[in-house]
């Protein structure tokens, strides 16, 4: 046990000096006996040790400890890195210390009274008091100037100031006062923080003032607070010290007899003037104080406000500059504006006269650099007859006669104008960024990192700069040359309600006075189907190559300069026209470099083309007969020809027009008119007209079982044509091909003999090929649509009231096959047109394509030509499933589900096994029975609907038509038809020819009142105006199917409103089928105005939706 201890330390003490992990930590430290070198101090009250660490380090500690019962951790220090407190102290203790940490808690009350007592317990007469001595050291060799110098000093026991019992080196390593005044000591203590040694040739140690920091002044405030003597050392000069608190400099100008003036700096303390001789300087390398030996007292000071380093050194020289009279106007305009600003000044009257100061002014500079301009802000004062322009960003302070208020007002009323600026630059959002991250780096502002996200997230400049801050729009602008015309030609004009902006631009550059001029101009007599074409751009007279401005164009530039100075907008309505033109003519393959397709039968493209500039001569012959073709009539309308034994309608006259057009410029085309609109009368009165101007036979291609009907038709229209029907192919007929047609004006075959007898027609010169129901030849990798694309005819016409019924490439097959020059190539079409049109990408294609294929396609529609057709009303009638069909349905829905959406990974691989579950899901959806023979007996609530809605329509007169895609489901209709006494007509796809006229004529003169038939068979070829209602029993994936069927009744020729049901099961796949059909009729509705041209792709997200 250490010298005067007879106690413990309480272990909830240590706990509550040094925290629960450090005393527990240090509980370890001891028991391990990591302490050694354990010595007391100062009558007990010290203990010093030292403590290895973890790593095998050695720290040093100290530990005040505190007299009683138990003793009490009045500080501890240690040599690691945490300090004081530690677990190193903790341990130190329990090792010199018996009994530490086991004696029993006292009461709260008693500890901290003890503490009380302990702290103010102070000898009689207080602490030893002690006294800071000053003194005045000469200079050194390595100390030059006045050494002011600090020591401290104890009252001995004779009442006298002595320097051997109290050092500053004991008042560094002894926190405790032991003996001494504990306040005096610690205020003298906070003094070591701040020392710079000094010994004495004597060898005593002193504190020197000289190079101190600021922290001196409130260190001795503390000091004489504590009552600490301050004295002086008579040895070095001084007989007494002297603090004053009021010490500042001022800066003189007093006049001189050469006109010139004289600077120096004066020191003021307390408010009066005194000589600076003998000042000397505290603080380096920026002074903050002084002190000065006047009559042997030492006063010294802080300088309030602390002056420029240049300032005080002025002072402690007493260095006087001259200033040349010739400098005296500079002086007087520049830099004391400025001075004024942070200095006090004392000018000598009449020695300067006061400058005119007007602003601040908003300046705009624009300099011309390499390859572009920048734009940069200023803000410009007057200052007698001179200005002086300043970085709006820079603090208004730098300068005497700067006003910031005035200034962040004017920039205030400027930030439209600011925001102008910024958006001239097209990437000014990207310039932006780098300001923000610029001064982000310098400065971290939370209010920066805002506003650089708000800059990154602007779609362009022109929100990027309402988003950015008046700081950042203040920064220099970079342009290209072209923005910096378009920024002072067109944008500075608009800022002219800032009038008191200002511009400096070096920009020399004009606006066009006029219009870009485009010119056209080609040689069209070089042989072959390519003439040269030539493109040029006229500004102001100046030829600009189209390569440049077409390049300018895909860059997204809005102006282009030329090298003249002159710049012309490039976003007129011509050039962006022309740019979308020709994008399209080189991707259709009009264009190749500078060659142009002579032998083009893209006629509008071309018309659009050359109408949006001045074309030559030789070319304007050539665009003349694209004009009349993009007319697509003839300029005299054509009489219907003596042959046809028909009355034509206006609307038939006009397509009779239309068609001769096509015969007169070799050129084919698609007969697209609706359903019952006559297509067959229109094209027979052209075949009847070209044969009567010596055309020669016309091969009709037609589905096998409207072959027949054609015959008919010819023979009704035009009985002074010779029409032959081919049955068989060349190898199996009576006679030979050539010789079956040798005397025929008009030769009707059908699409399978045509594949399968291509070579044989070939052999035979047609004058004209008519395709009926051209969907037949919809797929253009199938070998009919090749043979009729193959077969050489001068002029080809297909007709169809449906030219798409899946996709726009349909289309493309058409048109493939009778304008084969349109559009060549099916690759370039699917990239230009189909997809973009059909996903949506660009809603531009579409006009376009209409635009293509107006002169080669017409379309009418009956609510557009026939106004005397009887109305047709459509109806969804929903029809809830019996309980038993319901759970048959439901429980082969759930197993169907889940096998579809495990196919739907690989859909093209899947597509079958997927359609066979949709199919099946419709067919349960009519009649259990479909699917399973045993379920026939279950009732179907569309059956007993139709039965009944059947019946009653016979008693009151009504014909019917009832159509299905299944023959199954319309075989158990004809059994509940048979049961319940109904006589009806049936057609499908097995019934052949003779069969199906047997039905038609026993449905048409009324033996029959209701007609069975599948949807595929009764889709073209009938005309069936008998009927005034229609039952469509289950819904199919195209509405173009439907439609068809429908217009068997709904035609010329009808005289009563017809009226349409569309069956649909409730809750099952049919209700979903529906509503892709609308979904899909709008999608397609707009390329020829008629969603009814258009069916419906399925797709493998339209599954997922058809299966819920």
């Amino acid at each position: 046990m250490g010298p005067g201890f007879g106690f413990g330390i309480a272990r909830d003490e240590l706990i509550r000096d040094f925290g629960a992990q450090s005393t527990m930590r240090g509980e370890r430290y001891a028991a391990e006996g990591r302490i050694r070198d354990v010595e007391f101090d100062d009558g007990g009250r010290l203990l010093r040790g030292r403590c290895v660490g973890s790593h095998g380090q050695w720290y040093v500690l100290e530990v005040g400890l505190s007299h009683g019962n138990p003793a009490v951790v009045e500080w501890a220090l240690c040599s690691c890195p945490v300090g004081s407190f530690c677990k190193h102290a903790v341990a130190l203790v329990l090792t010199a210390v018996p009994g530490a940490a086991s004696q029993p808690p006292v009461e709260r009350w008693r500890y901290l009274l003890d503490r009380v007592l302990d702290e103010v317990a102070v000898p009689e007469g207080g602490g030893k008091p002690i006294a800071l001595e000053f003194s005045i050291g000469a200079p050194t060799r390595f100390r030059p100037g006045t050494l002011l110098m600090l020591r401290p000093l104890s009252l001995g026991k004779r009442g006298t100031w002595i320097t051997r019992a109290l050092t500053w080196r004991r008042l560094i390593e002894h926190p405790d006062p032991g003996e001494f005044d504990r306040d005096q000591y610690r205020a003298v203590r906070a003094l070591v923080s701040e020392i710079e040694w000094y010994t004495s040739p004597r060898g005593v140690e002193a504190m020197m003032l000289n190079g101190m920091s600021a922290t001196l002044w409130p260190r001795l405030d503390e000091v004489l607070d504590a009552g600490v003597t301050v004295l002086a050392d008579s040895t070095s000069g001084i007989r007494a010290v002297e603090l004053t608190k009021n010490v500042h400099l001022r800066l003189d100008f007093a006049a001189e007899n050469t006109g010139g003036a004289v600077m120096s700096v004066a020191m003021i303390v307390d408010g009066q003037e005194h000589d600076s001789e003998g000042v000397g300087l505290i603080g380096m390398p920026a002074p903050h104080g002084m002190f000065q030996v006047v009559d042997s007292v030492l006063r010294l000071g802080a300088f309030d406000p602390v002056p420029g380093r240049t300032m005080a050194e002025l002072l402690g020289r007493r260095e006087q500059v001259q200033i040349p009279a010739a400098m005296a106007r500079e002086l007087a305009v520049d830099i004391l504006p400025r001075l004024a600003h942070s200095v006090e000044l004392e000018v000598a009257d009449g020695l300067f006269v006061p400058p005119t100061i007007t602003g601040p002014v908003p300046v705009l500079t624009v300099h011309i650099l390499d390859g572009g301009a920048r734009a940069f802000w200023s803000t410009r004062y007057h200052v007698n007859d001179q200005h002086h322009d300043f970085d709006p960003t820079s603090a208004a302070g730098v300068s005497g006669y700067r006003d910031a208020t005035e200034e962040d007002e004017l920039w205030e009323r400027m930030t439209p104008a600011l925001q102008a600026v910024a958006a001239a630059a097209q990437d000014w959002k990207r310039q932006a960024t780098q300001h923000v991250n610029r001064r982000i780096s310098a400065t971290l502002e939370a209010g920066s990192v805002h506003e650089l996200r708000a800059i990154v997230n602007a779609r362009g400049a022109l929100e990027a700069a309402a988003l950015a801050s008046r700081r950042t729009l203040l920064g220099a602008v970079n342009l290209t040359p072209v923005e910096a015309a378009v920024l002072c030609d067109e944008t500075l004009p608009q800022l002219e309600c800032f009038t008191e902006l200002v511009v400096d631009s070096e920009v020399q550059y004009r606006a066009s006075a006029v219009d870009p001029l485009l010119s056209f101009s080609g040689d069209t007599s070089l042989p072959g189907d390519w003439f040269s074409l030539n493109v040029t751009v006229r500004v102001d007279g100046e030829t600009v190559a189209l390569a440049d401005v077409i390049r300018e164009l895909n860059a997204g530039a809005t102006h282009m300069l030329l090298p003249s100075g002159i710049y012309f907008r490039l976003d007129t309505p011509e050039l962006l026209r022309l740019r979308a033109l020709l994008d399209e003519a080189q991707a259709l393959g009009e264009i190749d470099g500078e060659r142009a397709n002579a032998a083009t039968l893209n006629i509008t493209l071309w018309d659009e083309l050359l109408e949006l500039g001045v074309v030559d001569e030789q070319l304007s012959r050539w665009r003349a007969n694209l004009a009349r073709l993009a007319l697509a009539r003839p300029p005299v309308p054509i009489g219907p020809p003596a042959g046809l034994e028909a009355e034509l309608r206006d609307y038939q006259r006009d397509g009779l027009d239309w068609l001769s057009f096509l015969w007169d410029n070799g050129i084919g085309g698609v007969l697209a008119d609706d359903m019952g609109l006559g297509k067959t009368v229109q094209t027979l009165a052209l075949i009847a007209w070209a044969v009567a101007d010596g055309a020669g036979k016309f091969l009709v291609v037609a589905p096998t079982s409207v072959a027949r009907n054609w015959v008919a038709e010819c023979h009704k229209f035009t009985p002074g044509l010779t029409a032959v029907a081919v049955t068989a192919t060349d190898a199996r007929g009576a006679v030979r091909l050539a010789e079956q047609v040798a005397d025929a004006d008009i030769v009707v075959t059908s699409y399978t003999l045509l594949r399968m007898d291509v070579a044989a027609y070939s052999q035979i010169q047609w004058a004209g090929m008519v395709l009926d129901e051209a969907q037949f030849v919809k797929n253009h990798h199938s070998k009919t649509h090749q043979s009729a694309r193959l077969l050489d005819v001068p002029f080809k016409l297909a007709i169809t009231g449906t030219p798409m019924e899946n996709n726009l490439m349909e289309l493309w097959s058409l048109l493939s096959i009778t304008v084969p020059g349109l559009f060549p190539s099916p690759k370039i079409f699917e990239m230009y047109f189909r997809k973009p049109i059909e996903s949506g990408a660009a809603d531009d294609r579409l006009p376009v394509l209409r635009r293509r294929i107006k002169p080669v396609l017409l379309r009418r529609t009956k609510s557009q030509v026939v106004t005397e057709l009887p109305p047709k009303s459509e109806q969804v009638l929903t029809i809830a499933l019996s309980a038993r069909h319901r759970k048959i349905y439901d429980t082969r829905l759930a197993r169907e589900r889940q096998k579809v959406l495990g196919l739907l990974g690989d859909w093209e691989k899947n597509r079958f096994q997927i359609f066979r579950s949709l199919t099946l899901l419709r067919q349960l959806s009519l009649h259990p029975g479909l699917i399973d023979d045993s379920a026939r007996s279950v009732g179907s609530a569309k059956i007993d609907f139709l039965v009944e809605q059947l019946d009653q329509l016979v008693a009151e007169g009504h014909s019917a038509l009832v159509f299905s895609q299944f023959t199954g489901f319309l075989g158990i209709v004809r059994a509940h038809l048979d049961s319940a006494g109904i006589a009806y007509s049936y057609l499908d796809g097995s019934v052949d020819s003779d069969g199906r006229a047997a039905a038609i004529k026993e449905f048409g003169t009324g033996t029959t009142q209701v007609f069975l038939i599948s949807l595929k068979a009764g889709g073209f070829g009938l005309n069936l105006t008998t009927a005034d209602y229609c039952f469509l029993c289950d819904p199919w994936w195209s509405p173009a199917a439907e439609a068809q069927a429908v217009d068997r009744a709904h035609r010329i020729g009808q005289t009563r409103p017809v009226t349409v049901y569309r069956l649909v099961a409730q809750d099952t796949i049919e209700e979903k089928v529906v509503a892709l059909q609308e979904r899909k009729r709008a999608l397609f509705a707009a390329v020829v105005d008629d969603g009814d041209l258009f069916g419906s792709t399925i797709t493998a997200s339209d599954i997922r939706e058809l299966l819920g």
